[in-house]
């Protein structure tokens, strides 16, 4: 597994549609784990594929309860309503102010190519919907309700304690 570069706003491939994938190839598996590496190792809640250059239907979750693999993920069901807070590996150093559904419901196959769904509320739903939209050229900066705001620390020792001013 390596950390790949995570292509940043402005890239043409982040813009992109994402292609499904129709079945399971050694390439594919070095993808998914080079993901889940480069997630930790920027501290992401999620990846997807086109984040690293590759226009495939592939995204990684992990907020805290283990790691989740969608490929050629789907949203078939949402409920309610969720305002927050959200930023993204792809525009480093901002977030913004993003409403989401607090249920979602998603179809997806898992790393074998089996049929799953998975529902989530909360972080997990937003990330979802916020990965799955990559797929699809979508980025949150379009979302926001107040524009991108500049992700401060309180002191440069403690950049992974995200801080709001």
């Amino acid at each position: 597994m390596a950390i790949r570069q995570v292509r940043e706003i402005g890239d043409d491939i982040l813009t992109k549609q994402c292609k499904d994938v129709p079945r399971m190839t050694l390439r594919t598996k070095i993808l998914i784990g080079d993901m889940l590496e480069t997630m930790y190792e920027y501290h992401g809640v999620g990846l997807a594929a086109p984040q690293v250059g590759v226009l495939k239907r592939i995204v990684v979750i992990d907020v805290g309860e283990g790691p989740i693999v969608l490929i050629n993920p789907e949203i078939v069901e949402t409920s309610g309503e969720q305002t927050g807070e959200e930023g993204c590996l792809s525009v480093p150093g901002k977030w913004g102010i993003v409403t989401r559904p607090d249920h979602v419901k998603v179809r997806a196959l898992d790393q074998e190519m089996n049929p799953i769904e998975l529902e989530g509320e909360g972080l997990l739903a937003r990330a979802f919907c916020h990965e799955i939209d990559h797929l699809s050229g979508e980025l949150y900066v379009d979302k926001t309700e107040d524009g991108l705001h500049d992700v401060t620390y309180d002191n440069e020792e403690d950049e992974g304690e995200e801080t709001e001013e």
